[in-house]
């Protein structure tokens, strides 16, 4: 755990924690059976999960509780923004791509970003989840987890709906767009 979030008390995290109250409360269709004292609970007894969520809040991913692991015993909090993150938008896909542009090079990689942030970048099975919840990425697409044997290539994945369909495309893992971001998924 970083300096920072020792240091943090959690009485910083008051507003977060009232705003993710609010979103939960607004939209109960993402979480049915599920009561928000159970997860304030599990937030305020850990201040390094708070710390992720508030990174994920700061860079626009509207994030909210889409669920419950059983075999893990967690909730599972994922960005539900409309669009991609704004803040979290023109990144490549990894350290390895980002290290392999000689020029032009974005300020970040999807999973350097997520990785600081602590959270996981959103696999194809968690975005189609996501998608059958709410429509998303009507005009920007997401970064999705790799699998090796495409990585391996210099390939990496992304998905975006259109036409009222999700789509799984290919693209260099070096390539970097306005409207390509990523979404986090975060387990409490």
């Amino acid at each position: 755990m970083s300096k920072k979030i020792k240091e943090a008390a959690l009485s910083e995290f008051d507003g977060l924690l009232q705003a993710l109250q609010k979103r939960f409360e607004k939209n109960s269709y993402r979480h049915k059976g599920i009561a928000w004292h159970d997860i304030e609970a599990r937030l305020k007894k850990n201040k390094k999960k708070l710390w992720s969520l508030n990174e994920m809040d700061l860079t626009e991913g509207e994030p909210d509780v889409i669920g419950y692991d059983n075999a893990t015993d967690t909730f599972l909090y994922c960005d539900c923004s409309v669009e991609s993150p704004k803040g979290r938008r023109s990144l490549c896909y990894d350290p390895q791509a980002l290290e392999s542009r000689k020029e032009h090079k974005p300020k970040d990689s999807a999973i350097g970003m997520a990785r600081e942030m602590g959270i996981e970048i959103l696999d194809e099975i968690q975005y189609r989840m996501l998608q059958e919840l709410q429509p998303v990425d009507l005009k920007t697409s997401s970064w999705i987890a790799t699998p090796a044997a495409i990585r391996k290539l210099g390939g990496a994945l992304f998905c975006d709906r259109r036409y009222d369909h999700v789509f799984v495309y290919h693209n260099g893992a070096e390539s970097y767009y306005a409207a390509r971001g990523f979404r986090g998924l975060l387990r409490i």
